[in-house]
């Protein structure tokens, strides 16, 4: 029996080798499980899925399984953004959601994401209730779809509508739609496509999409994750098209990436001290910042600057979203280009992000690298970059251990000044920037991070990232 372990952000794992019906149902039965000793298995529970290999049907055996416990079932009756079916757990007042979706993952890879009643990421220690909930295959009930469809314990329904209202009422549209500007959007094959053109028809902007089908294989790119070298083929399209940025949705559309005029691409860590400056200076709001130790301490700068206080968490929208909850924070983000904010759901909404990032345009009059003109005028240029680097499975206690020992006096030539252990290692050094050496939740992977106001030392405070974890 495969032991299944929810991780960074849910289960995700090998089509037909550990992600099978039988282990989805598993999954399923311990969902179910969890609700009724929550006491919310009455409100019901919404599921939805992405654009990946066998995801519809996946869904349905998921909503199988919760239909035999009595559980009604909402389900997407196509392909869903993932903000759209976290939003869709408020409009129902649902007792949660399950998301089939491995969103930036490979092509062979699917998911298992569970949501709670704000339609957040549900905290680590009932993601182990979960776990410890999940039978064996002899254990889980299952009613057939038809006769659930039937008996009215499974709705089909379009999360669409109401996911678009709450986005009318957080931003005003309709200023976009007449700015006039030409916007790509690369929808890496995934759940964002038509939500633009929708979202934006009727005015002097135009859009334009690409890779705007269905395609499992994500061709183009290594995954559908909206960073190089996976947004280059897409980036390609903004001097043929004339467009003044492009807008860049992983494949379930929770994260955001961003392009310049000119086709380069913006870091995430970046697009986030943006969306930072926008709400503090252009909105003129104020609150707390929501961040991960992976991301950028231009966050902390601004914070400073507007006088706003900064909480920084372990990896991930577990983390992230309950303390987003506690502090009412204004914006909540990581590394990898997921970003919330206030007076939404407490979850990543790519698209949301997309529509702020158009309005920071439209207010300043300002193209992209004019914007970060402004944001570096307040903070100073910042500098990242990551490695990510599979290794021998084997190796990962020695590994661990390689990096808990160090101590380094220098990284990349800056002294390190403290270490910081939320997540994985963190190395401080004394530029204000940072080293981040930490097992990826989500894969047979070591990520390898790095932050710095010198533009000339990146590469060589990773390579040292590599040695300290003995990979080099």
């Amino acid at each position: 029996m495969t032991t299944i372990s929810f991780g960074t952000d849910g289960w995700r794992a090998r089509i037909a080798d550990d992600y099978t019906f039988t282990n989805v149902r598993r999954c399923a039965q311990g969902f179910a499980q969890f609700l009724k000793a929550e006491g919310r298995s009455g409100q019901g529970v919404v599921i939805g899925y992405d654009q990946r290999f066998l995801a519809d049907e996946f869904a349905a055996a998921a909503a199988e399984v919760m239909a035999a416990n009595n559980i009604h079932v909402w389900l997407t009756q196509n392909n869903t953004p993932t903000p759209a079916i976290s939003y869709a757990v408020v409009d129902k007042q649902a007792g949660g959601a399950v998301n089939i979706t491995a969103s930036h993952n490979p092509p062979a890879d699917c998911g298992f994401k569970v949501r709670d009643p704000l339609g957040g990421a549900i905290p680590p220690a009932d993601l182990k209730r979960i776990e410890a909930f999940i039978p064996d295959a002899a254990h889980v009930q299952q009613l057939a779809l038809e006769d659930a469809l039937s008996d009215g314990l499974v709705t089909l329904f379009d999360a669409g509508p109401a996911y678009e209202e709450q986005l009318n009422r957080l931003i005003d549209i309709a200023p976009l739609k007449k700015a006039g500007l030409n916007i790509l959007v690369d929808c890496m094959w995934g759940n964002n496509i038509g939500w633009f053109p929708k979202l934006l028809e009727g005015g002097s902007s135009k859009v334009y999409e690409v890779h705007n089908v269905r395609n499992p294989a994500f061709p183009h790119m290594i995954r559908p994750e909206p960073i190089p070298p996976n947004v280059d083929d897409g980036l390609s399209f903004v001097k043929k098209l004339n467009a003044d940025l492009a807008i860049i949705n992983d494949g379930d559309a929770d994260r955001v990436g961003l392009g310049d005029e000119n086709g380069d691409f913006i870091d995430q860590l970046r697009v986030f001290g943006l969306l930072g400056y926008y709400f503090l200076e252009i909105r003129g709001e104020r609150g707390p910042i929501v961040k991960t130790i992976s991301t950028t301490k231009m966050l902390n700068k601004l914070a400073a600057i507007y006088d706003v206080p900064v909480y920084e968490t372990g990896v991930g929208f577990k983390y992230i979203a309950p303390k987003m909850v506690e502090v009412n924070a204004l914006i909540g983000g990581e590394e990898s280009g997921g970003y919330a904010f206030r007076g939404h759901v407490p979850e990543r909404d790519g698209i949301l992000a997309g529509l702020y990032i158009l309005d920071m345009v439209v207010q300043t009059g300002k193209k992209p690298t004019e914007l970060l003109d402004l944001l570096f005028e307040k903070v100073g240029p910042h500098y990242y970059d990551r490695i990510d680097s599979r290794f021998d499975q084997e190796r990962k206690q020695e590994i661990l251990a390689n990096v808990s020992a160090a101590r380094p006096r220098t990284i990349g030539g800056l002294r390190c000044t403290d270490i910081v252990t939320i997540d994985g290692h963190q190395f401080i050094m004394e530029d204000g920037g940072w080293l981040l050496v930490r097992f990826s939740g989500t894969e047979p992977i070591i990520r390898v991070y790095c932050e710095t106001t010198h533009e000339d030392r990146v590469q060589a405070i990773l390579d040292d990232g590599m040695k300290i974890a003995g990979l080099r």
